[in-house]
């Protein structure tokens, strides 16, 4: 699943990309029609698909930005601002293209769920090949509560502070520290896959239980997870599976990863061991996290 890197990629991409420009008219897939015909909201959250293709027909996107894992869309329509919010779920993708066949690799091609024809002509296309991603259109964030929920960005001042407050409550204290740090309410964006390798950094086992963890070492791990966060960043996201860019350009990040995927330890060459932990699988070194 893209995390906070993969998808500030997206997001420094898409924005010079679409910024100013206006939706003419909106195709939704097939697929996503029956679905919401169905009773289910694959890909298109709270919203018929008739009043999403009129209530987005003629908005112009003011802005892109990155929340967390979120990418928020500004726009404006007849003076009214409001928000598109998109979350690429397992394989999520955006795409600025003149036409459809632009698009290079089939899977993404064949599963373009909502398609934006703009004013100019050209098309901003989100593709989902398993649909657990989400479009969803909102008047501000406090429409739709969980947004609010969100711990601060992990470079923000006040970050570090949440963390700690947050890992020393009752909900939180008891848990493993891997389960911990990828929850959003804690620290924003980090998933699997930085907190894989923030705590092989810190040769911390997953599971070693939060409240065991001196004040020290948290604000230590803290300080590790967002430097890894700005390097995956700089490097473009990790391009594992099926994240792509916009436009399917990869990230290199995955080439620099300790840790993550790995069968040997990169530190002392014993084989790694894995368990689940919040429902996900996480690999460490058994020899190196303690």
């Amino acid at each position: 699943m893209p995390e906070l890197p993969e998808v500030e990629g997206v997001v420094r991409a898409l924005a010079p990309a679409a910024t100013g420009r206006t939706i003419r008219e909106v195709t939704i897939s097939d697929i996503v029609i029956q679905s919401k015909q169905l009773g289910k909201e694959a890909v298109l959250k709270g919203i018929t698909t008739e009043d999403f293709i009129v209530e987005m027909a003629g908005m112009m996107i003011k802005d892109i930005t990155r929340r967390s894992k979120y990418i928020y869309f500004h726009l404006l329509k007849d003076g009214n601002e409001c928000l598109l919010v998109s979350h690429l779920g397992m394989t999520g993708a955006w795409f600025t293209v003149a036409s459809l066949e632009e698009i290079t690799e089939l899977k993404f091609r064949k599963h373009a769920h909502v398609i934006f024809t703009m004013e100019d002509g050209g098309l901003l296309v989100y593709s989902d090949i398993r649909r657990f991603g989400e479009v969803r259109l909102v008047g501000c964030e406090a429409d739709h509560p969980p947004l609010l929920k969100m711990a601060p960005e992990p470079f923000d001042a006040e970050a570090c502070q949440h963390f700690l407050d947050m890992a020393a409550t009752p909900k939180y204290a008891r848990k493993p520290i891997k389960e911990v740090i990828m929850d959003g309410q804690v620290i924003s964006g980090c998933g699997n896959i930085y907190a894989t390798e923030a705590l092989f950094k810190m040769a911390m086992h997953p599971a070693r239980v939060t409240e065991q963890v001196s004040l020290k070492w948290k604000k230590e791990l803290f300080a590790v997870i967002v430097a890894i966060l700005q390097e995956s960043i700089d490097a473009g996201g990790s391009s594992i599976s099926d994240y792509r860019n916009i436009n399917g350009e990869a990230g290199t990040m995955q080439d620099r990863l300790k840790m993550y995927g790995r069968k040997i330890c990169f530190a002392c060459g014993v084989s790694t061991e894995s368990m689940k932990i919040a429902g996900r699988t996480s690999v460490y070194c058994p020899d190196c996290q303690k």
